[in-house]
């Protein structure tokens, strides 16, 4: 049974996608379960570091205001570096309307943050925190649970996500959940694509950085008010692997999150299922939720986001292998 629509149309917005192979195997897993994907000049791309001239990424957004109807989504490639060099460029006002009243879906993390939260600022338009073609739709084993949760969170209204983590605060409380990459977050601060966003629910995840850094990064966020405006803060999955601080073998990312809360009137949670794994959930961004959090876990409830139709789209498709 088709999708009623059918396209997902390819942003590369940051990094080259170096391997051809896995390129390929993204767009084929994609078709098979159903997909028109479309764009895909923009993946093969490389220019420097990057997955084309500024301008051959700025024309992966730009270029949709001349078209007639709207894709059922955009799809970030991957990461990397680059998306905050094309911010200045986006026309915001007439796409983030466009889109908005297409429903179009909005996928990426990482790098793409960047994208996610100036489309946030500057024209109120929401995006998902989700898989993207080259890590997660190209991988040479796709995780099931990523899966599933791309579709449940898509297609279905009302998405909960729940972890069993313990949690120290007992709460229940709602507003717009928003943010994603805390490097990319805080780069934004003090300019016009940051979201200035009261009372609501800011996630933040990234990768590979040292315990200081981190702490770093949510200081500046701290210094700058944005913590304290927050009604509750999430922090994903820090894929911090094998990195011991150099200093105090101690100090960890755990350091980090007491020190926050110590500093914060507001319950901080952690455990989100998100971040630069594998198995990763799919969040919508810009979005109202509401949460519950105890000792025995977190759930987040999540609403008014797009949903497109799941006719034809199922787990079975999504995770057959490439031919190639």
């Amino acid at each position: 049974m088709p999708l009623q629509n059918r396209e997902i149309s390819l942003l590369a917005c940051s990094g080259s996608l170096p391997s051809a192979t896995q390129r390929q195997h993204g767009v084929e897993r994609l078709q098979q379960a159903g997909f028109d994907v479309t764009n895909r000049q923009a993946i093969d791309r490389q220019y420097q570091r990057f997955a084309g001239t500024d301008q051959e990424r700025l024309q992966d957004l730009n270029q949709l205001i001349q078209r007639q109807d709207m894709p059922r989504m955009l799809l970030a490639g991957r990461g990397g570096y680059g998306a905050c060099r094309l911010l200045q460029d986006i026309d915001y006002q007439r796409l983030c309307p466009m889109l908005k009243e297409a429903g179009t879906q909005i996928m990426g993390y990482s790098d793409f943050t960047a994208i996610q939260l100036a489309l946030l600022a500057k024209g109120g338009l929401g995006s998902f925190a989700g898989p993207m073609l080259y890590s997660d739709f190209g991988g040479r084993k796709l995780s099931p649970m990523t899966m599933q949760h791309f579709i449940q969170a898509t297609t279905t209204e009302n998405w909960t996500v729940a972890t069993p983590t313990p949690q120290t605060s007992t709460a229940t409380g709602e507003g717009i959940f928003w943010g994603g990459n805390l490097s990319v977050l805080s780069s934004l601060v003090g300019s016009p694509y940051l979201p200035e966003i009261r009372g609501g629910l800011l996630f933040l995840e990234d990768v590979g950085e040292q315990p200081y850094r981190l702490e770093r990064m949510l200081q500046q966020l701290y210094l700058a008010g944005i913590l304290q405006q927050q009604k509750a803060i999430f922090f994903g999955d820090f894929a911090m692997g094998r990195i011991i601080d150099a200093y105090d073998a101690g100090y960890t990312l755990d350091t980090v999150i007491a020190q926050i809360r110590s500093q914060l009137k507001i319950p901080v949670f952690t455990g989100i299922p998100f971040g630069h794994i594998h198995d990763k959930t799919t969040l919508p961004l810009g979005y109202p939720a509401r949460f519950t959090a105890n000792e025995t876990g977190l759930t987040l409830t999540f609403s008014q986001y797009p949903i497109q139709p799941a006719a034809g789209l199922t787990l079975e498709r999504l995770l057959m292998e490439s031919p190639t």
